[in-house]
């Protein structure tokens, strides 16, 4: 989806850095780091709410993943439910993993397909995307995660494509194991990945403990969507994301009540990311010159055959993009 935050510039995320931040912290193989979620309104007064994880000042990526939205459970009648007009991406794959609901995804390379509950849909924007997504109709409750993965320097202008695909369940004991990104515990996808990561669906019932083998080449996270979950003997609150460094081949997941986790990981990207509204680029003058593209091939109608293409079937106008900050954008990670 969008970050609609329409002045990212106010993210305590990150999205806009202008004074120097120290290196993120190296986190030592046996600790566990917390990060809090912030609750990001997505648009006007009937607009859903996320909670955002990542990016934070304190940390920007893990392994590739950059970003990380968890919304839900909503009641459609309530927050209105997803309705993102058509915008942009550079740089980066969009995410999309539901636990309830069904949204309509359209996009400028012609995609036409349905976000639904276990299934993975995989959008690549490289050199530049635009895309759509919409709630059904039918969809009484949403609730979900929606990630970003940067792109490495090597591969970051690739052509745009967009893939689907349903992994099959496996299992680590008592949990069952959808993993959607990379492959775990016998579940895994064909997925397109530009940089070794993994992402998983782990559903553990109460009063099971699970050992969980990870990559020790691999930093992840562990974001608890639902239940009480310690991670190594340390409790990590609903909605929190854990955060394990580099050396573990293994973690110790305890659930005292049904719980629903997502694992992320990925080895370290090694470079620095200029990130912000949905773009994804190396310096300041890279996200104005992508910023200067949507506004003029597309809101003021000047070349739907440029940069970021024309995504038809969706009625509306496309959102535009904010205002760039009076500062210099500066790189992370």
């Amino acid at each position: 989806m969008s970050n609609l935050e329409r002045d990212p510039a106010e993210s305590v995320g990150g999205s806009v850095l202008t004074e120097p931040v120290p290196a993120e912290a190296a986190v030592s193989e046996d600790v566990v780091e917390i990060l809090e979620p912030r609750d990001v309104p997505l648009g006007g007064p009937r607009a859903m709410t996320v909670r955002r994880t990542l990016p934070q000042r304190r940390r920007s990526l893990i392994g590739g993943w950059c970003f990380i939205d968890h919304y839900g459970p909503d009641d459609v009648s309530v927050s209105g439910g997803m309705r993102v007009p058509p915008h942009p991406h550079t740089g980066l794959q969009t995410v999309s993993w539901l636990f309830e609901g069904e949204i309509d995804h359209r996009d400028s390379v012609g995609s036409h397909a349905l976000v639904r509950p276990g299934e993975l849909n995989l959008m690549t924007a490289g050199h530049g995307i635009s895309h759509s997504e919409v709630s059904t109709p039918g969809t009484a409750r949403l609730h979900g995660v929606q990630l970003w993965v940067a792109l490495p320097s090597a591969s970051r202008d690739v052509a745009p494509f967009f893939e689907h695909h349903a992994p099959v369940t496996g299992r680590l004991g008592a949990a069952s194991v959808k993993t959607f990104v990379g492959s775990l515990a016998g579940s895994g996808t064909p997925a397109t990945v530009f940089s070794p990561l993994v992402g998983a669906e782990l559903v553990v019932p109460a009063g099971s403990t699970i050992e969980v083998p990870l990559e020790a080449s691999f930093e992840h996270g562990l974001l608890v969507d639902t239940g009480e979950v310690a991670v190594d003997g340390v409790s990590i609150p609903l909605w929190h994301l854990a955060y394990l460094g580099p050396g573990r081949t293994s973690l110790t997941l305890r659930a005292e009540s049904d719980a629903r986790v997502v694992l992320l990981g990925g080895e370290p990207l090694g470079e620095q990311i200029v990130m912000w509204w949905n773009f994804i680029g190396r310096s300041h003058d890279e996200v104005v010159a992508y910023r200067a593209d949507w506004q003029g091939e597309v809101i003021a109608g000047g070349d739907p055959d440029g940069r970021f293409g024309t995504v038809e079937g969706y009625d509306g106008s496309p959102l535009p993009a904010p205002e760039l900050p009076t500062v210099r954008l500066r790189p992370r990670g």
